[in-house]
């Protein structure tokens, strides 16, 4: 915030005649000098809410020295000279700064999920994926109400992911991925309107998929691959207009049954359908193949018995579909010249 400070001189050029242009030079030279200093910014720094200012320097007692030796100063958004804590981002509101942002990523952070992260009323992400964070995500997570993105994979946490997540009303991207979750996933991540990519995969989640997720109307992409899940893609898909724009659904490497439901061609936005590695059984229905924009198809290392449709192999779309590890009859052909299933590199980014 910046106050700007404007003052007028006014000169009383009352002289004698003999003396006047001398005397107005004079005068000018130092109304201009004393214009110019008195007009110029005078900066006045926000201060940094104390909430937050208390927050991030139990943070940073907490992380230990890898954060330590760049937040240098007692304020997290800089004072003076000092600029704000590496992965700090701040913004104005009123009279205060607030901490808006919070990233502390492959720093190798040993220890539990700091808790003063939830005093950070304001942050709209919270990135600290890549280090070594251990036991539970706390219930206090479900006071962030600004949060948008949280980004917490590549870690060590534990335990299950508490239902007070399906407070942050906010939330447009979760990533959880590569960690220890176990128990149920939650059907409270329901709650979560503006939801859009949802990254679960190599947990040790169990039971069912809550099929309430089918009611995110702006779900693109959710993976809960690798996994022990169980249950069936027809449970998951039972709601009526689910997962209205779902394009990426990723059930692989887990202990599903049952077979494809012929609902499953309703998900008309789908483009990548991973279903490897489970115990899926029955034929392919021939309205999958139908589903128009279907890029990736990958069937392999299932139960799945009988023909593929003649539509796949005709796709305007499919550039890959795996289907070895089944029963299918003979000739039965697989799409695309592939020998490793290779996962992208933006599967690890924002």
């Amino acid at each position: 915030m910046y106050t700007h400070i404007h003052i007028r001189l006014y000169i009383d050029r009352k002289v004698n005649s003999s003396s006047e242009p001398q005397m107005a030079n004079h005068y000018a030279s130092t109304a201009f000098a004393v214009i110019l200093f008195l007009s110029l910014n005078v900066v006045v720094h926000c201060k940094t809410l104390k909430r937050d200012v208390k927050a991030l320097n139990e943070i940073k007692a907490s992380l230990g020295w890898r954060v330590v030796y760049s937040w240098v100063g007692d304020d997290p958004c800089g004072d003076g000279d000092l600029p704000p804590w590496s992965g700090v981002t701040c913004s104005t509101q009123g009279d205060y700064r607030v901490v808006t942002e919070l990233e502390v990523y492959a720093v190798s952070i040993v220890g539990p999920f700091p808790v003063a992260v939830t005093n950070l009323l304001d942050l709209t992400r919270l990135d600290l994926h890549n280090n070594k964070l251990t036991g539970p995500i706390p219930p206090q997570i479900g006071r962030l109400k600004r949060l948008k993105i949280l980004n917490l994979r590549w870690n060590k946490l534990q335990d299950a992911i508490p239902s007070e997540i399906g407070e942050l009303k906010s939330l447009t991207h979760l990533y959880l991925s590569f960690n220890s979750f176990k128990g149920e996933i939650p059907k409270e991540l329901a709650n979560l309107p503006e939801l859009r990519y949802l990254y679960l995969h190599e947990n040790r989640f169990v039971g069912r998929v809550p099929p309430e997720l089918g009611t995110l109307q702006h779900l693109r992409h959710l993976d809960v691959g690798s996994n022990h899940l169980v249950g069936t893609i027809r449970e998951l898909i039972r709601i009526e207009g689910c997962f209205p724009y779902l394009r990426n659904l990723y059930l692989n490497n887990n202990y599903l049954t049952g077979g494809i439901p012929t609902q499953l061609a309703n998900l008309t936005n789908l483009e990548i359908l991973h279903l490897s590695y489970n115990k899926i059984s029955g034929i392919i229905p021939f309205g999958v193949a139908h589903i128009p924009r279907l890029t990736h198809l990958y069937l392999d290392h299932n139960q799945f018995s009988g023909r593929i449709p003649d539509a796949f192999y005709k796709h305007p779309f499919l550039k890959e579909m795996y289907i070895e590890g089944n029963a299918f009859r003979p000739g039965v052909n697989p799409i695309g010249v592939h020998k490793v299933l290779e996962v992208s590199d933006t599967e690890f980014l924002f």
